[in-house]
Formats: structure tokens, C-alpha cells, sequence
């Protein structure tokens, strides 16, 4: 019989795997995702512009003279954090954001000299990142892996707004 734990007594470290419950979890899977998605793009991409920021400059660059609510959807933003990310940037001097001649409540955004070199530069290191991410997967199915996280993450988004998913049978 093991004796039970006693006050300012633990248990010592285990490298413990994680729960086989958990690791069937697809939010487990995407979250050890993201997390190591983040370090990687500190490491390796910009320790100080964020994925969130380099997706507003590479919509910006898609979809010049836009409007800053129409670009929030583009980048998987909710306007409220388009609205903040986009004032760091405007600081930054790395866009600019315009008044609307039509609607004075509409920011349109472009790019400035400093974004535009700063969004080449990411694109390469972001670039080179992407094909390293996806180095375990056989070159020929890399698209398609790419494509299956996005309709998983829109997939996700439509289940997010849903009212209740209901209890299981």
C-alpha cells in the first residue's frame, strides 16, 4: 500500500506523455500547433512583427486602397483587433491609415516605404519557415496539407458562432 502524499512532500518530475485522451483532442493538436508556430516565427521570422501584423501588410499589398473592416475578414480578424493591430503599424510608420473622402468612419490603409521593405523581407524568412513547417510532409501533398488546415480553420470559425453543439447521445 503506497503511503499518501504528506504535507510539503511531492512527488518527484515524470516525463509524462501526455494523456491519450488528450492527444485524440484535435483543439490539443492545434494548440501544440500554434504554440510551436509562434516560437518558430519569433526564432525564425521577427521577434517584434507579428503574424497577425505581416497578414494585414500582405492584404494590404494584395488588396491596395481597401478599407480597414473589409480587410479584417481577409486576415481572420475581428475588427476590434484589426482596429489595434493596424494603430501599432500606423506607429510604426509601417502604414498609413486614411479617412474614407466617401465615409469619414472608414480607414482606408496602404503601405508605406518602411512596410514595403519590411514586408519583403518577412515574406522571405516567412517563406523559408512555411517550407520547413511543412518538411515532413512529401512535397507533392504540401499544398494540399496547407489547403486542409484552412478549411479546418474556417470549419472551426462557422463552429464557433454556432448557438450550442448540443449534449452527446
Amino acid at each position: 500500500m503506497e503511503e499518501p502524499l504528506r504535507r510539503g512532500r511531492e512527488q518527484p518530475p515524470v516525463d509524462a506523455a501526455p494523456p491519450a485522451d488528450l492527444v485524440a483532442a484535435p483543439g490539443y493538436g492545434a494548440r501544440r500547433m500554434y504554440q510551436a508556430y509562434l516560437a518558430a516565427w519569433n526564432r525564425h521570422v521577427d521577434p517584434v512583427l507579428t503574424g497577425p501584423q505581416f497578414a494585414v501588410l500582405s492584404a494590404i499589398r494584395a488588396y491596395p486602397a481597401s478599407d480597414q473592416s473589409s480587410l479584417a475578414g481577409a486576415v481572420a480578424l475581428d475588427t476590434s483587433t484589426m482596429a489595434d493591430v493596424c494603430r501599432r503599424m500606423e506607429r510604426r510608420g509601417l502604414i498609413s491609415r486614411t479617412e474614407s473622402p466617401r465615409d469619414a468612419r472608414r480607414k482606408i490603409l496602404s503601405l508605406t516605404a518602411d512596410g514595403t521593405v519590411a514586408l519583403e523581407g518577412v515574406t522571405r524568412r516567412t517563406r523559408r519557415l512555411d517550407q520547413e513547417l511543412l518538411a515532413a510532409v512529401p512535397e507533392e501533398r504540401r499544398t494540399e496539407i496547407a489547403g486542409l488546415l484552412n478549411t479546418l480553420g474556417a470549419h472551426w470559425e462557422a463552429v464557433a458562432e454556432r448557438e450550442g453543439l448540443g449534449d452527446p447521445a
